[in-house]
């Protein structure tokens, strides 16, 4: 299994007529997806996670990438679970879960979405927009691997480029604006101490969304990398769970 490669895994039985779209992070990798994945399908279900635009190769490669590739990225892999099952679940990890929300916003036949320390808010938003907008410097701080446990690699870049970090900006404004459109059930994980993005955007999402099922779960011993951190297991059970009292067999 190539971690920097797309993944898709096709259930059996009757639970694989249930799909989960898991989607990694900005600057990562679907490493960060493929335990999270592989839970998913041993317990039956068709699992997809897509490769985002300019991730997974070099940084220069995400210099060029547009939001909007991202969202037909996420797109394709709901077409491709679709033609397959019976229900979808949304699901992603830091900006994955940004996409995952947007998903859920324009799609209302969506089963449910899963969110774990999404962004829809940086403190550094207005810079990164300007800073962008004219290219220099070229790049900044890398964001990858914030985890408590240590020895982790999301297979997150070293460095982002300024112009991507401009587009990152432009993804979660989109998707601020459409978090009311959010009505199917909603699960939301938040690391109480997350280095990357304020834990205050997952109470936003969950104060935003129109869903009539939601939930918030803290993540105690977890830092912004969740999925790889000391609580992934609460968050794969947690997620089975949600998906088998939301239409999930």
């Amino acid at each position: 299994m190539e971690w920097n490669e797309p993944l898709y895994l096709v259930g059996s039985g009757d639970k694989g007529r249930v799909g989960l779209l898991l989607c990694h992070g900005f600057t990562g990798s679907p490493r960060s997806m493929h335990e999270w994945a592989l839970r998913s399908a041993d317990a039956g279900h068709t699992v997809a996670v897509p490769l985002l635009t300019g991730h997974g190769r070099t940084p220069e490669a995400l210099e060029t990438a547009q939001w909007t590739d991202w969202v037909a990225d996420v797109e394709e892999a709901y077409a491709w679970l679709q033609e397959r099952v019976d229900a979808v679940f949304v699901s992603g990890l830091s900006m994955g879960g940004t996409l995952a929300l947007r998903l859920a916003a324009h799609h209302p036949e969506i089963a449910g979405v899963v969110t774990v320390n999404a962004a829809i808010r940086h403190p550094q938003e207005l810079l990164m927009r300007a800073l962008g907008r004219i290219g220099f410097p070229r790049w900044t701080k890398a964001v990858g691997n914030d985890t408590k446990l240590a020895g982790v690699d999301e297979g997150a870049y070293d460095r982002i480029p300024i112009r991507a970090a401009r587009q990152f900006a432009h993804v979660m404004a989109a998707v601020r604006r459409d978090l009311g459109l959010v009505r199917c059930p909603a699960l939301v994980f938040s690391s109480v101490v997350d280095h990357v993005m304020p834990p205050s955007n997952q109470r936003t999402i969950y104060d935003s969304v129109a869903s009539k099922t939601k939930a918030l779960v803290k993540l105690e011993d977890s830092h912004h990398v969740a999925t790889m951190d000391n609580d992934k297991e609460l968050v794969f059970a947690k997620t089975l769970e949600f998906i088998a009292a939301h239409g999930g067999r």
